[in-house]
């Protein structure tokens, strides 16, 4: 009992380590584990209090326990045992699929991260680039929202932008979930995307295993009724006009839904507007794959915007970029709307849904247009092609411009007299327009620089349905 027994050192090095691992998982790293999800409980609770829409149970949830909701939800064990009967496949491999699916697809919401990382972010860069702008057509309505429901924003796409922006504007009343495309599945923006409820979405995928999945993922968070937001045209408009409604996520929504028993399903449309989109030369030559930037040249871009900007003067950089305008649209309750319409969408076969979707996602396209933002570039813009290519000096064009205003009030856009930009506001658009080269100027003559004329156009398009008529 006394003899000495030896071992070599990399032995007794290798269970000192598994030692201490095993001291760390059992004991140590549940307390601090524990003791971390209290405090974040503590803070969720807190946000509650101020939220108009409170954090639901489903994003306190673990992301495993929510993958694991998917992967034994009772549609998709029937289309797992569809396919593996037709196409032979073992049950096994595809419920790895399901699996995987499901683990691309959930998202790992923290409260902390959205409101002290990403809220605290959002609101520095948006205010950082632009002259930030938000109003709401009629602001007793969004008040009336009932805290219940399930509320989606619908917008338009314009930036990249569209998302740190809405998220900013919106975060003192609600937390979003965002549909992400792949693009962003690199580490480590992939974590933080997670980490703010967002969910990752192949677009365009056909894959009937994977569209289940996604599907059944909104379904449960529509159920949950988790905040969400959605940009209604799929991707990021290529001319500046709005493009057609993508039907898809929309059908997930109201697939299943009962508006007699089902918690109400609330859509607030979303009008965003810039007087300068970051990316919109790019977004122009995205048909040419040669033009194109490559991953180098998006950072020599960056690297060229921070050395401008980091250290001018907000006044300076606000002059560069503008603003950047958010309204928000009258609510659309489906409880309301269904029983209106006589639906039943739950009742309603593929042939009958769809239709009726489609009809839906064409009035939330106009609410979109009712509401979109008109501020000054968009304005220039319009009244410059208007005006043709005959030189016209800067009174002449701020004249043109407060005729068209004027116009499109009449028409019944959603901006009141006294909203109208005044005429300093619009010279230092001008400016802008002039110091990006849209315009060439001589004596105090302006006219369209036919290089940027699509660009001109980009922007004009943007509120084409009130000028354009």
């Amino acid at each position: 009992m006394t003899s000495t027994v030896t071992l070599p050192s990399w032995i007794f090095l290798s269970l000192l380590l598994a030692a201490s691992y095993a001291l760390i998982m059992s004991v140590l790293f549940p307390s601090v584990r524990w003791y971390l999800r209290r405090r974040l409980n503590r803070t969720v609770d807190k946000l509650n209090s101020s939220l108009q829409i409170k954090i639901r149970p489903l994003q306190r949830s673990k992301r495993q326990i929510l993958i694991d909701q998917l992967m034994f939800d009772r549609e998709i064990l029937a289309i797992i045992e569809e396919q593996a009967q037709r196409d032979n496949i073992p049950r096994d491999v595809l419920q790895q699929k399901v699996k995987s699916y499901a683990r691309e697809i959930v998202p790992s919401f923290n409260a902390y991260i959205y409101y002290q990382v990403f809220y605290w972010l959002a609101k520095k860069v948006s205010r950082f680039i632009y002259r930030v702008r938000v109003a709401a057509a009629q602001p007793s309505k969004l008040q009336a929202v009932d805290p219940d429901a399930t509320v989606v924003f619908v917008m338009n796409h314009r930036s990249n932008m569209d998302y740190v922006l809405i998220s900013y504007l919106a975060a003192e009343r609600v937390t979003l979930s965002y549909a992400v495309g792949e693009w962003a599945r690199i580490f480590p923006l992939e974590m933080l995307i997670r980490a703010m409820g967002a969910f990752f979405v192949r677009r365009g995928s056909q894959n009937p295993l994977y569209r289940k999945v996604l599907e059944r993922y909104v379904y449960m968070a529509t159920q949950s009724g988790v905040c969400q937001a959605v940009f209604l045209e799929g991707g990021l408009s290529r001319d500046g006009m709005l493009g057609e409604p993508k039907l898809g996520f929309l059908d997930y929504i109201l697939r299943h839904y009962d508006w007699k028993t089902d918690r109400d399903v609330v859509f607030v449309p979303v009008g965003i507007n810039y007087d300068r989109v970051l990316e919109d030369e790019n977004l122009l030559a995205w048909d040419k794959k040669e033009a194109r930037l490559s991953t180098m040249q998006h950072l020599a871009k960056l690297w060229k915007f921070l050395r401008i900007n980091l250290f001018a003067g907000s006044r300076k950089r606000w002059k560069r970029y503008g603003y950047a305008s958010v309204n928000f649209g009258v609510p659309i309750s489906m409880r309301e709307y269904s029983e209106e319409q006589g639906l039943e969408f739950n009742h309603l076969e593929k042939e009958q849904r769809i239709p009726q979707v489609a009809k839906l996602a064409e009035s939330l396209m106009e609410s979109l247009r009712y509401v979109m933002p008109i501020i000054p570039v968009p304005i220039i813009c319009a009244a410059l092609i208007r005006g043709g290519d005959k030189p016209s000096t800067s009174l002449e064009i701020l004249g043109d411009c407060d005729t068209l205003i004027d116009e499109m009030i009449e028409k019944g856009a959603a901006m009141k007299a006294e909203e109208k930009p005044r005429q300093r506001t619009l010279s230092r658009s001008l400016d802008l327009l002039k110091s990006r080269n849209f315009l060439i100027e001589d004596h105090d003559y302006y006219q369209i620089n036919p290089e940027h004329r699509r660009l001109i156009q980009y922007y004009a398009n943007s509120i084409e349905h009130w000028w354009n008529e």
